[in-house]
């Protein structure tokens, strides 16, 4: 059965973490308030559930899922190595609106879709994500919106899209602007702007000192 909790009121915030948590621990996905827009995750290394998170989205693994993680170390077990670039862009940005993109760890059990040996992280910048995630571990999470709909901005807006699919909602108050993080691809000889969202690319160049393209 769904449930949504009030994470306004503290004794449903309490209440509902712990639901969440409990979800992601058995393999059930969630939708929890970030800084951008909504977003439905679930546990990283749980494949199942990763299935379950696209199946709810309509979408496949030709559209894989990015990690939320809940602090910056969290980060060197799960990359091949972490080079100056991300630690520069972690510093200027995390937690916030910029997903870099790096090798994955090969020893990592995962199936997040065809990610070609690479994962997309990023911190977000609200309290009750960072809470799960320090409780629970990394998420994949995605938008909370089915594939070709719009990214919601409210807790409700991911239930009318996503329904009985997910077990807990955690309804965090409106996200603001429904603005999609930037996506720097890091995994190359230089880095690229996959995406421009919250984070300008002129904002990103000057956190590096140099010039950054933008992906055509």
């Amino acid at each position: 059965m769904t449930t949504v909790y009030d994470c306004s009121v503290r004794e449903d915030r309490e209440d509902g973490l712990a639901a969440a948590a409990g979800a992601v621990r058995a393999g059930r996905v969630v939708v929890i308030p970030t800084d951008t827009v909504y977003g439905i995750g679930c546990d990283a290394f749980n494949s199942s559930a990763v299935a379950s998170l696209l199946a709810a989205k309509g979408r496949g693994p030709d559209m894989p899922v990015g990690v939320l993680v809940g602090s910056w170390s969290t980060i060197d077990g799960l990359v091949l190595s972490v080079p100056q670039t991300a630690r520069t862009l972690i510093e200027a940005f995390w937690p916030g609106d910029l997903s870099i993109v790096l090798p994955h760890a090969p020893s990592l059990a995962w199936d997040l879709g065809q990610t070609h040996g690479t994962v997309m992280l990023r911190m977000p910048l609200h309290p009750v994500a960072i809470e799960l995630l320090r409780e629970v571990g990394p998420m994949a999470v995605s938008s909370a919106n089915r594939t070709g709909l719009p990214a919601p901005a409210t807790a409700q807006g991911a239930r009318d899209q996503l329904g009985d699919s997910v077990a807990v909602y955690l309804d965090g108050g409106p996200s603001g602007d429904p603005i999609p993080s930037t996506i720097v691809d890091l995994s190359g000889d230089e880095p690229v702007v996959l995406r421009e969202g919250a984070v300008s690319v002129d904002a990103v160049s000057e956190a590096l000192g140099a010039k950054v393209r933008a992906a055509r």
